[in-house]
């Protein structure tokens, strides 16, 4: 097997490696020598909640606008603190980084909530959409679907829903109400008991949704529209008191 070597192409190549290599020492050298000169936090999906502003992300850095001006970058580990932001439940992300004239830009994309869970005997809390559980917050509430009973207790145990197999048909219950206009509109609360059987609470009607436990959601999502759509209108809209989906091939109103 013979093989052709080309010196011209083989010293062009290695001219523009060595000029990349020069440049990113060359860049990690000047940004180390610079001194921060302003910070600018970026809050990603703060139109969709104010649960974390601007002061609370500097507190989460443990520092503020005073003592970073003027500080290092060299002397900052910019990995370390994008940590200390990441650990807080109503954060998703979090990235920092330094341009050549000093700015250091720290950006912080927030949990979006999909869910609340309430209780009387102790602090409520959210769910995000990545199933996060998070504590609720004194400067924001969000309108989500609530969740009650029981079983809140397990739930508030997990860090992150989608650890747990009943965890994980719950959000999904909850992402197909949140992703649906009617059911957004409609279903307000789901009562879990301890034995994890549904009971959801409508907006408008007085009937109690016996939805059982979190399995088959489609169908079960399909006979209940079923019923909003082909009963109610014939019937009433508070002609009944209890609709029951749970069984294969029923819907039961009474």
């Amino acid at each position: 097997m013979k093989f052709k070597f080309n010196i011209k192409r083989e010293l062009t190549i290695l001219t523009i490696v060595a000029i990349v290599v020069f440049l990113i020492a060359f860049t990690e050298r000047k940004q180390g020598s610079v001194s921060v000169q302003s910070v600018e936090v970026k809050l990603v999906n703060v139109q969709e909640n104010h649960f974390l502003d601007e002061d609370d992300i500097l507190s989460l850095m443990q520092f503020n606008k005073s003592n970073l001006q003027g500080a290092s970058v060299s002397q900052m580990n910019l990995k370390e603190i994008e940590k200390r932001i990441k650990q807080d439940r109503f954060v998703k992300d979090a990235d920092l980084y330094s341009d050549l004239k000093g700015n250091l830009v720290v950006k912080v994309e927030l949990q979006r909530p999909i869910t609340r869970i309430v209780r009387n005997d102790g602090p409520d809390a959210y769910i995000a959409e990545d199933g996060t559980v998070m504590p609720v917050s004194d400067k924001f509430t969000s309108r989500v679907v609530l969740i009650s009973g029981s079983y809140v207790r397990e739930l508030l145990q997990m860090e992150n829903l989608n650890k747990s197999e009943v965890g994980k048909k719950i959000m999904e219950i909850v992402s197909l109400i949140k992703e649906d206009d009617f059911w957004k509109a409609q279903i307000t609360q789901l009562d879990i008991d301890s034995q994890t059987r549904i009971t959801m609470l409508p907006q408008v009607g007085d009937e109690k949704i016996e939805f059982g436990v979190p399995d088959h959601i489609e169908m079960k999502f399909k006979k209940l529209m079923i019923f909003y759509k082909e009963i109610l209108p014939a019937r009433g809209w508070n002609k009944y008191n209890r609709v029951n989906i749970e069984y294969e091939g029923q819907i039961i109103a009474e």
